[in-house]
């Protein structure tokens, strides 16, 4: 069909099979940042707001991808890293010639090939982050820094390479935050909606950005971060794309905020998050939480490094790094990064859910994947080749999970009528139950059973859930 430039025809469009099949999907995060590749040893970002509030997490950030941001404010971890390190008159930007010469000599088909042999489906990059630095060669200027953008096209080399080896390519574009185009440093609460351009002719340069990487790479997911500028068409720009690629899938990052501002409104936006940093210890532990609320119309919900309690109606992706940052970050300790067993157990819990896993690496200033973000990625790959039919194709049974009946978490998926029980865990004993399950025998495993991180128990398509 074609689709027409409002939002009753947008919304029309399905949720394409494949993506609710693949259940599993890399992250590249790749920029400037990559070549300091340094964030705070801290806890991961959701933790780290709830026990700091805003000024402590933007203070303290994990991300490495935010070190410009980062390394701007006063008395911060990465500012005095940063110093000590390169200097105080050492510029961002600096770090281009380096960023330049390791991304030109890097590797994509090695980059493609462990996202592939992790099991995945699909590969998400970063086209422009939040610093602004393109990763394509852009044919629009940006009206602050000229043609701000790689030598090399990463973009166009690294779909090459992932569609290579089978797997669907998506692009992400930060269409929320571009700071040198408002020298916009978070800071606070309400820096989070102030640095967000409210221009028309940032609009113009993030609606050309995005239209030129639909018509040349035709990614398979468009990702947007944070939000999108005021003003525009974003309902022509959604046709546009399903008409480009009918079978493309749009995440929820596409909040519009208000364009109306002006001195007092700014004021008052920022008194509010003063005040709510003022409150943040009496405000409900429910409510300290990083959430994006979700546009007007999107594919796929993304919670990052949170997850859902129950099967969703809606299909969403959780987004979270290896560790607890989504760019390559040095700094990272061995307790920082999940282990294959954690991340198996992830995908299980998040796939029985009716979401996807989008899991994050990033490559180092050479344009390499460490190996210690390689681990859990290749252990995860082995577990796949075993069961990844179970996972892949899978869709949610009337409960994602429950234990057996000595304690042993258990999560389930279905394939047609066959339900599957998936242990997070081997039971204390061979012969066990399920609990709030009915129509099936007991369960006896075999004398002997492999080392796994999660093991598959086949119900048949007699269980039913019972509560």
């Amino acid at each position: 069909m074609t689709y027409e430039g409002t939002w009753d025809s947008v919304s029309t469009h399905p949720l394409p099979g494949w993506y609710d099949d693949a259940k599993l999907g890399v992250f590249l995060h790749w920029g400037i940042y990559s070549v300091p590749g340094w964030a705070p040893q801290v806890g991961d970002i959701q933790e780290l707001l709830r026990t700091e509030g805003p000024e402590g997490m933007l203070r303290d950030n994990p991300y490495a991808e935010w070190y410009r941001n980062t390394m701007q404010i006063e008395g911060s971890p990465t500012q005095e890293h940063h110093a000590q390190t390169y200097g105080a008159d050492f510029a961002y930007d600096d770090f281009i010639p380096t960023f330049n010469a390791g991304a030109s000599a890097a590797d994509l088909d090695a980059i493609a090939d462990l996202c592939a042999s992790a099991g995945a489906k699909y590969v998400v990059l970063t086209t422009k982050h939040h610093e602004g630095f393109t990763l394509w060669p852009a044919s629009i200027p940006n009206p602050h820094k000229g043609f701000y953008h790689a030598e090399r096209d990463l973009v166009g080399d690294m779909s090459a390479a992932v569609r290579s080896h089978g797997m669907h390519m998506g692009l992400y574009y930060s269409g929320g935050y571009d700071w040198p185009f408002n020298d916009a440093v978070l800071r606070k609460a309400a820096d989070a909606m102030l640095a967000v351009p409210a221009t028309a002719d940032y609009q113009d340069y993030a609606t050309a950005h995005v239209t030129e990487i639909i018509d040349r790479y035709r990614p398979d997911v468009l990702w947007n971060d944070v939000a999108w500028p005021p003003g525009g068409d974003l309902a022509a720009l959604f046709a546009h794309y399903y008409n480009t690629v009918p079978d493309g899938v749009i995440n929820d990052r596409w909040i519009q905020p208000s364009g109306r501002r002006n001195v007092i409104t700014d004021s008052l936006t920022r008194a509010a998050g003063d005040l709510i940093q003022l409150l943040w210890k009496h405000i409900p532990e429910k409510d300290k939480q990083l959430t994006f609320p979700g546009a007007h119309w999107y594919d796929f919900r993304t919670p990052e490094y949170a997850v859902f309690d129950t099967v969703q109606d809606k299909k969403w992706e959780a987004t979270r790094g290896v560790g607890h940052s989504f760019g390559a970050n040095r700094n990272e300790r061995p307790q920082d990064i999940v282990t294959a067993t954690e991340l198996v157990h992830m995908l299980v819990d998040v796939v029985s859910k009716n979401g996807n896993l989008l899991i994050g690496i990033g490559p180092d200033a050479q344009g390499r994947i460490v190996p210690e973000q390689q681990a859990p990625l290749r252990g995860l790959g082995e577990w796949m080749a075993a069961h990844g039919d179970v996972i892949r194709g899978s869709r949610p049974w009337t409960a994602p999970a429950t234990e057996t009946t000595e304690g042993t978490p258990v999560r389930f998926v279905r394939k047609g009528d066959e339900v599957f029980a998936i242990l997070l865990g081997l039971p204390g004993m061979r012969t066990f139950g399920l609990r709030g399950v009915d129509g099936i025998d007991e369960i006896t495993l075999p004398e002997r059973v492999p080392v796994e991180p999660a093991y598959v128990v086949p119900l048949g398509t007699g269980a039913r859930w019972s509560g």
